[in-house]
């Protein structure tokens, strides 16, 4: 059974190389995960947020690795033990094995585990678009911020599959702020990152800037300095950001995350590209 709904949602999806496979079938992994956590109760306590919420939740185009939450109020005990119990038994009822690492560590407060299954390839192996060239396990991230900063709108959410259930999620506008406390306060180059900006930006996105401000306070550069998050604040270190990246770089860490017709906007990517969405970030404010 559980062949056919796979084998039916891989060519609803149509991927088109053997990358663009393997991104789907680890989002089908995504919201098997996310449907046994919503059963398992954590969104009374947890918002889904980040890159893969973008794809599930509001449709954007590119894949992503990692399920990323954020905890609604500080908890120092937090720990991930028993959702993953709950996800591994859920999914092993579907003919879906995984192996469950947590990798929490109590000095941090990002708490981070991992799930691995190569059950889904081998349940499709004679139904695979293009072939296997080896043997390769789907590996999903899971990480909490179990103190978070404070100031994150959150809202319910539903994904439909495998099964119709509810998701607490950031809203768009602070899911934007903590993108742009990324993109300001990251210490490397994260394509993907730009790729969201240009998404939040074309969909006239204002983000939330107090929670920006309580984000930038706690970690980054410009933690535990006295400063205020105005528009002018960001778009000025915004562009400085802008005008110092290495675009190739960027476009080569976004690249495999993307459909083969979204691949060709990478060409575009230069600093007077992302200028250019600056200032219409720019005529958002206020």
């Amino acid at each position: 059974m559980l062949d056919k709904v796979l084998s039916a949602k891989l060519r609803e999806y149509g991927p088109e190389n053997v990358i663009e496979r393997d991104n789907v079938l680890q989002e089908l992994i995504q919201h098997y995960v996310l449907a046994s956590l919503s059963r398992a109760g954590l969104f009374a306590e947890a918002i889904f947020h980040g890159g893969t919420c973008l794809r599930i939740v509001n449709g954007m185009n590119r894949f992503s690795e990692d399920l990323d939450f954020l905890l609604k109020r500080p908890d120092p005990g937090f720990r991930w033990q028993g959702y993953l119990e709950a996800v591994r038994k859920d999914c092993a009822q579907e003919d879906i094995a995984l192996e469950v690492q947590d990798k929490a560590e109590s000095s941090s407060a990002v708490r981070k585990a991992f799930l691995k299954t190569d059950s889904i390839e081998k349940l499709l192996t004679l139904d695979l678009p293009f072939e296997r060239h080896h043997a390769r396990k789907l590996r999903i991230k899971l990480e909490i911020d179990t103190n978070p900063p404070a100031g994150s709108v959150f809202t319910t959410s539903y994904i439909t599959f495998p099964v119709t259930a509810p998701l607490t999620t950031q809203t768009l506008e602070s899911s934007f702020a903590l993108k742009l406390h990324a993109l300001l306060c990251r210490s490397y180059v994260k394509g993907r990152d730009w790729y969201d900006f240009v998404w939040y930006v074309g969909r006239k996105v204002s983000p939330e800037l107090a929670l920006l401000q309580h984000a930038i306070e706690q970690h980054g550069p410009w933690a535990g300095k006295p400063m205020s998050v105005t528009w002018l604040w960001l778009i000025e270190n915004l562009r400085t950001v802008i005008e110092r990246i290495d675009w190739a770089v960027a476009r080569q860490d976004v690249q495999r995350f993307l459909p083969l017709r979204e691949q060709e906007g990478l060409k575009l990517w230069d600093v007077s590209f992302f200028l250019h969405h600056l200032s219409k970030l720019e005529g958002l404010a206020p």
